[in-house]
């Protein structure tokens, strides 16, 4: 399941998880300052970024498939 996994699909679910943080946190009557918004904000915003960053992107070619020629897509 995790090698079908699209860098977009993470990042929606994580989305998710961190909004529902947020819904849970004001449901049990956690006081919301300026403090707390920016760190609810950084904890929804700062680990998409990364994961966008270092995800690792398609294979380059090696030299050998230039040579021989392969079916290899990507």
């Amino acid at each position: 399941m995790l090698n079908t996994m699209t860098r977009a699909r993470v990042i929606q679910v994580w989305f998710v998880v961190a909004g529902l943080a947020v819904v849970t946190a004001v449901a049990f009557g956690v006081q919301m300052t300026l403090a707390t918004a920016g760190m609810l904000l950084a904890l929804a915003l700062v680990p998409p970024l990364v994961l966008f960053l270092l995800w690792p992107g398609p294979q380059s070619v090696t030299a050998g498939e230039v040579l021989r020629g392969t079916d290899r897509q990507g």
